[in-house]
């Protein structure tokens, strides 16, 4: 059976042949390559063949590479392709013209094939770098779900309350990277509950005091099946689950601590997931009303919940009932 040629593809665009040729000398040991003479060919190449990369020429006859750029990033298709430009145009405002369209890096002619070389190597490197990390949240979120579906809930669960952890934690002062982080860590709070027994956690009545202590351990096993990583995102997945349900005046488990010794993503959490659980129905209750989440989050102030969050979350409401609705279970006909 011939072995599958798993080399990255490139696409180069240019109307002279021989710059085509010269390209392909740099680059064919390395990269699987497809060439067009002009900017249509490159758009329908792009298209059907999905390269990992584009080099494309500006001064072309007919379409420019400036417009063929353009209509890459219009497609949704084609628009998450890495676009270099390889042109003799040297002038900054060439080069701006070139980045305003959506190229990621500019070579000018006469090319050095050891900067060709770096140049690819280095934007194919930060593809796969996005590829990896959009691969680690995948596997992330498909994790959290699990551990709801687990628990007879949706997995709808976990998307609203990352969403509203996510806007709690903007509001608490969270840069936008951080705030991401949180959302993107927020679905693995109960990832413990995979490792809970069936007949504590599928139990429909009150657990008894054993039942009740099994339940707790759930956080303990979060944070073993988490594991200590050098990822920012499972270091702040791991606290989450650990942290979530400690209570800011120090009843909470599993160790008790009150505060801001509970760690301020594992605070934000606790909020979130406790308004979508009281505003969502589960077999054991009916759906609250958001009113009646908020009288409970308010009366819990300084007890279960950090006050100064609890104010921030009810500042957002507008929001936060946006995303109920967006994320809302479908209900049986």
């Amino acid at each position: 059976m011939k072995q599958q040629d798993e080399r990255p593809k490139i696409l180069i665009v240019d109307d002279a042949a021989t710059n085509l040729q010269i390209l392909r000398q740099v680059l064919h040991e390395d990269y699987r390559l497809l060439f067009a003479l002009d900017g249509e060919k490159a758009l329908k190449l792009a298209q059907e063949e999905a390269p990992n990369l584009i080099l494309l020429d500006v001064m072309m006859p007919g379409l420019t590479g400036l417009e063929t750029c353009k209509r890459l990033k219009a497609n949704p298709v084609t628009k998450a392709i890495p676009v270099i430009f390889v042109t003799a145009l040297s002038e900054v405002s060439d080069e701006s013209a070139g980045f305003e369209v959506g190229a990621v890096d500019y070579i000018t002619k006469p090319i050095s094939p050891p900067v060709v070389r770096a140049r690819v190597k280095t934007h194919l490197s930060l593809v796969g770098a996005d590829e990896l990390q959009k691969t680690r949240l995948q596997i992330i979120q498909c994790l959290g779900r699990a551990a709801e579906y687990r628990d007879n809930e949706t997995g709808l669960h976990v998307i609203r309350m990352s969403h509203y952890s996510r806007l709690l934690a903007l509001a608490a002062g969270f840069s936008e990277s951080q705030a991401d982080l949180l959302f993107h860590a927020a679905p693995m709070h109960d990832i413990g509950k995979i490792g809970t027994p069936d007949h504590v956690l599928l139990k429909p009545g009150k657990l008894d005091q054993d039942e009740w202590a099994l339940m707790q351990k759930h956080v303990l096993m979060g944070a073993e099946i988490l594991g200590e990583h050098d990822s920012p995102l499972l270091q702040m997945a791991r606290t989450i689950a650990l942290y979530h349900h400690e209570k800011f005046d120090g009843s909470g488990y599993p160790h008790r601590i009150a505060g801001e010794a509970i760690p301020i993503e594992a605070r934000i959490v606790a909020i979130a997931d406790v308004f979508d659980a009281l505003t969502s129905v589960r077999p054991y209750k009916k759906e609250w009303e958001v009113q009646q989440a908020v009288d409970l989050l308010v009366s819990e102030k300084g007890k279960h919940f950090d006050p100064e969050l609890v104010d921030l979350f009810i500042a957002q409401l507008p929001a936060v009932v946006e995303i109920k609705e967006k994320y809302a279970e479908e209900t049986a006909a």
